[in-house]
């Protein structure tokens, strides 16, 4: 065995030349062996590359070789690194244009709230120029109102008070003699005013007062005296009958008597003096006028 050993370890000039050489290219074989893939390694990760490769025109035929595999390893991380970066710009321009379009909406939500309100304050205020209008021609109108029902009250005082203090003593008369009017039919200057009407017609106190005389007088007749308040007497004479008696109080317009012919007269009047203070007798014209606002020839 020893000389097995030795004769197959010996060296011939032949082999001398191979051995080393053969030695070293078996090593080398076996390096490539371990540092190059093998064909199943190439096809699983050509088919773990196929979707990335596929972006950028690759297919597992095309694979060749290792730098081909990494090459297009590369390629495609760069390819999905280049998706990547494309789809964060399009979210980045969407968000973008979602934003402008919020903006935009935000102008134009202003724009039109802007538009309301100043067509609100537009509206506001011709409704308050017309509030104010209103209130204004109201009050005007109201005014006039209060100033018509102010004189209309005055006016009805003015009546009231002139029908309390004064009234026309008859109706339906006309004058035929005047105060100091001269004639055969009196023994002196006609001292009163006439008022003829018919037999009967009603004779009221011209202002309020109490009766004093109420009698047979001679030439005037039956005759009716009443004193008023501001001592004046008046004298109402010739009537038919009295309606009164003395010491009554009488108000204008009370009936004292009626139109007759009794005394010394040719017809059927009523004869009236005014005598201030009870003194002698005065026109009866201008006191019925300045006391009691009566026109003697226009009144009845």
């Amino acid at each position: 065995m020893s000389q097995h050993r030795a004769a197959g370890d010996r060296v011939t000039p032949g082999n001398a030349a191979r051995k080393p050489g053969a030695g070293r290219h078996s090593a080398k074989h076996r390096v490539a062996r371990r540092n190059t893939p093998s064909s199943t390694q190439i096809v699983g990760l050509t088919a773990a590359l196929a979707a990335a490769a596929g972006a950028v025109g690759f297919s597992a035929s095309t694979l060749a070789s290792p730098t081909q595999a990494n090459s297009a390893v590369n390629l495609a991380a760069l390819s999905l690194n280049s998706g990547q970066q494309l789809s964060g710009i399009t979210t980045a321009r969407i968000q973008a244009r979602q934003l402008a379009t919020r903006d935009s909406s935000r102008v134009q939500l202003a724009d039109t709230t802007t538009k309301k309100q100043s067509a609100a304050a537009q509206l506001a205020k011709a409704r308050a120029a017309k509030l104010t209008a209103t209130q204004a021609l109201t009050a005007k109108r109201a005014s006039a109102l209060a100033v018509a029902k102010a004189k209309a009250e005055l006016a009805e005082k003015t009546a009231r008070e002139s029908a309390t203090r004064c009234q026309i003593m008859v109706t339906g008369y006309h004058i035929t003699a005047t105060f100091g009017q001269g004639g055969s039919r009196w023994a002196h200057n006609h001292t009163g005013l006439d008022f003829a009407a018919p037999i009967g017609t009603r004779i009221g106190a011209v202002m309020k007062g109490v009766v004093i005389f109420a009698d047979w007088a001679g030439p005037y007749g039956r005759q009716v005296q009443v004193r008023h308040e501001d001592g004046t007497v008046t004298w109402y004479n010739h009537m038919s009958k009295f309606s009164v008696s003395v010491g009554e109080t009488v108000y204008a317009g009370d009936q004292v008597g009626a139109v007759g012919m009794t005394g010394n007269t040719t017809g059927p009047h009523l004869h009236f003096e005014v005598h201030p203070d009870g003194g002698a007798a005065v026109d009866p014209d201008p006191w019925l006028r300045n006391h009691c606002g009566l026109n003697p020839y226009t009144a009845g």
